[in-house]
C-alpha cells in the first residue's frame, strides 16, 4: 500500500516539529539550536552551557552527549545500533516500514546503510567498502588535482578585481565533479548532482517543513528515476569508475547489491559524501580567514595540509550531531539505557572537549591529536567515504591557496539554515591583493 508523502511528513518530521514547539514553551534547553537562530548560527558556546561530569543530559525525547569518551562508546558499543527512520518511535516506525516504497526515499530508511545493522549491516559494507579503499581513493588523487587546477583556471580567466562567490564557483563543484566521474555520469551534470544531494541531505535536519520535504521527495524521486536507468547502462556498458564496480561486484557468495540497495548507496554518497565535502572545504576556507597566522604557517609548511583537514574537520564538523538506538538493554558509561532508547551524539561538541583537546576552541593546524575527531563517527558506521572527503580537502585546499594565495572574504558570508549540517551557502572572496594607493 502507498502512504501519501503528506502522511509520511507528519509522522516524521511533523511529529518533531510538534514536539520541539511544546519542549521549547517549557523552556528545554535541548530546543535551542532549533528555535534560537543565533544558537544555530554559532552553537558552541549552547554545547558549553550542557557541559557537565555527566555522561548525558536531557534531550529531546531522548538522551544526549557531548563528552567525547561517552560519545565513543555509544558509537562503538555493539549494544547500540542505527536510529532507523530518523530515530522515530517504535509504533511510527513499524508503520513507515509497512508502507515503505520498493526504494528508499531517506538515507534513515533501510536499506540504506546508515539505517541498518549487523548481520545485513556486514554484508552490506562488504561490498561497498571496496569501492572506496585507500587504494581507490589513491587513484582519484591526480584526476581530483586535474579538475582542480581547471576550476582553478576557470577563475584565473576572470577579470580578477571583481569578487568571487568560492562556494559556488569551486568548493561546490570540486567534489561534484568528483562525484560525476566516480558515479560513471558525464561532468555536466555537476549542478544536477549537487541538487539531488540537497534533497538527500535533508532528512538529516529534523523537524523540516512540509513544503521543504515535499519538494526534496519529488527531486529524490527524479534522482532514482535517474539512477535505475544509469545502473542499466552500466550493466551494459561497465566503466573504469567506481558504480561500475559496485552495478556489477559479489561478494563471497556470489550475491550482487540489490537494485535497492544500489540506489540507497548512491543516494548516501550524495547525502553524505558530497554534502561534508562542501561544507568541510567552506568551513575551512572561513576558519583559514580568521585566522591569518594559520594560513601563514600552511604556506610555510604545506605538509602540514593533512593535518589541517582534520583540524577543520574537528573544529567546524560538517555534521553536528548523529543518533544511535539501543539495540537491547545495555549500559554506557554506567548508566542503563533501556532497549529502544534513542541516544544524540552530539559530534560538534564532542570533537571540543576538554578533556581530549588541549584548549578546543583554538584553531591549530599542528594539533597532535586533531586526527581523535569524530567527525565521521566511529566504530562500524565509521563513514565510508571519509578517506575521499579528507583526500578532496587537502586537495582543494592546496591548489586554492597556491594559485591564490591573496585570497581575502569580503564579509562572513551566508551560513547555511540548516542546523544539523554546517556549512556555508556563499562566500565572497577577492583573489587579487588589494591595489596599493
Amino acid at each position: 500500500m502507498f502512504l501519501p508523502d503528506s502522511a509520511r511528513w507528519a509522522l516524521t518530521h511533523g511529529l518533531i516539529r510538534l514536539a520541539m514547539r511544546r519542549e521549547a514553551a517549557k523552556g528545554n534547553p535541548a530546543t535551542l539550536r532549533v528555535t534560537d537562530p543565533s544558537v544555530r548560527l554559532n552553537p558552541y558556546a549552547h554545547y558549553e552551557t550542557m557541559r557537565s561530569d555527566q555522561p548525558f543530559v536531557g534531550g529531546l525525547g531522548s538522551k544526549m552527549t557531548v563528552r567525547h569518551d561517552v560519545a565513543s562508546e555509544v558509537l562503538r558499543s555493539d549494544a547500540m545500533g542505527a536510529a532507523a527512520f530518523g530515530g522515530a518511535p517504535a509504533p511510527i516506525r513499524r508503520i513507515l516500514a509497512a508502507f515503505a516504497p520498493s526504494a528508499a526515499r531517506s538515507v534513515f530508511e533501510p536499506p540504506s546503510m546508515v539505517a541498518v545493522d549487523p548481520p545485513y549491516h556486514t554484508r552490506y559494507r562488504k561490498l561497498v567498502v571496496r569501492a572506496f579503499s585507500v587504494k581507490a581513493v589513491n587513484a582519484l588523487r591526480v584526476r581530483t588535482e586535474e579538475v582542480a587546477a581547471t576550476l582553478l583556471d576557470g577563475i584565473a580567466a576572470r577579470d580578477l578585481r571583481e569578487p568571487v562567490e568560492v562556494v559556488q564557483a569551486y568548493t561546490s563543484q570540486l567534489p561534484s565533479v568528483v562525484i560525476c566521474e566516480m558515479l560513471g555520469a558525464p561532468t555536466g551534470m555537476s549542478e544536477q548532482f549537487l541538487q539531488w544531494s540537497d534533497a538527500a541531505a535533508s532528512p538529516l535536519d529534523p523537524g523540516m517543513s512540509r513544503r521543504r520535504f515535499l519538494a526534496d521527495q519529488r527531486r529524490i524521486d527524479a534522482l532514482l528515476d535517474w539512477l535505475r536507468g544509469h545502473f542499466d547502462h552500466l550493466r551494459r556498458h561497465p566503466g573504469q569508475d567506481i558504480m561500475s564496480d559496485l552495478v556489477n561486484s559479489t561478494d563471497t557468495e556470489g550475491r550482487r547489491l540489490t537494485e535497492a540497495e544500489l540506489l540507497a548507496t548512491t543516494m548516501l554518497v550524495l547525502a553524505a559524501g558530497l554534502e561534508t565535502t562542501v561544507n568541510l572545504m567552506a568551513n575551512g576556507i572561513a576558519l583559514l580567514e580568521q585566522h591569518p597566522g594559520q594560513r601563514a604557517l600552511l604556506a610555510e609548511r604545506p605538509e602540514l595540509w593533512p593535518n589541517a583537514v582534520d583540524e577543520i574537520l574537528r573544529v567546524e564538523s560538517p555534521v553536528q550531531r548523529i543518533s544511535r538506538r539501543a539495540l537491547r538493554d545495555t549500559e554506557i558509561a554506567g548508566v542503563r539505557l533501556a532497549e529502544g532508547e534513542i541516544v544524540v551524539v552530539m559530534l560538534g561538541a564532542a570533537n571540543r572537549d576538554p578533556e581530549v583537546f588541549t584548549d578546543p576552541a583554538a584553531f591549530d593546524v599542528t594539533r597532535a591529536n586533531a586526527g581523535k575527531h569524530l567527525a565521521f563517527s566511529t566504530g562500524i558506521h565509521y563513514c565510508l567515504g571519509a578517506a575521499l572527503a579528507k583526500m578532496e580537502g587537502e586537495v582543494g585546499f592546496r591548489a586554492l591557496y597556491d594559485r591564490f594565495p591573496d585570497l581575502t572574504l569580503i564579509d562572513e558570508g551566508e551560513r547555511k539554515p540548516t542546523r544539523n549540517l554546517r556549512g556555508f551557502n556563499r562566500l565572497t572572496a577577492t583573489l587579487a591583493p588589494t591595489p596599493v594607493r
